[in-house]
């Protein structure tokens, strides 16, 4: 359940509020060497101004391979290219574009629930295996059960926190 939380703090991070930051392209994976990989072990994305990010690939080769892989990543940027240096101008939000990102935000918040959910399955699964097993007694299952629902219903209120502060941050202008 930690594990869908820090997943999405790493989501969160790419969405983008209203200036550069390197981290808006972490999540970026670049086709390269007959495989995908994150862009960060390919290149090095700098910021050198608020509105500006410089993503030097170290491979000239694979030049245009990030610069397709950023444009196609969904956050509306558009990188051009200058020998090995890939410049991506980070336009202004405007209010459509804030809601666009908000709602993905929502939906990445939705895959955090599910995942937590499913965490929580496979160990009512687990319980349920074993005190049919004998391993555990009836009390024992119900207790741990409660647990287990509890765990699960703070860290679903954590996500809902996390998502309402990333919509506070993503509406202010």
């Amino acid at each position: 359940m930690d594990g869908a939380l820090s997943s999405l703090k790493d989501d969160f991070k790419g969405l983008r509020t209203g200036r550069a930051q390197t981290s808006m392209l972490e999540p970026v994976k670049v086709k390269a060497y007959g495989g995908e990989m994150p862009l960060s072990q390919v290149a090095h994305v700098n910021a050198p101004e608020p509105r500006m990010l410089t993503v030097t690939v170290w491979d000239r080769s694979l030049t245009t391979a990030v610069e397709k892989a950023i444009r196609d990543f969904g956050l509306g940027l558009n990188p051009q290219a200058e020998g090995q240096t890939i410049r991506v101008p980070v336009p202004t939000l405007s209010e459509e574009r804030r809601q666009e990102i908000s709602k993905v935000a929502g939906k990445y918040a939705e895959q955090a629930r599910i995942a937590v959910r499913n965490v929580r399955r496979d160990g009512m699964d687990a319980l349920k295996k074993q005190q049919k097993e004998g391993d555990i007694s009836e009390d024992d299952y119900k207790r741990y059960t409660e647990k287990l629902q509890k765990m699960t219903d703070d860290h679903i209120k954590q996500i809902d926190d996390l998502l309402e502060q990333k919509e506070q941050e993503l509406m202010q202008v």
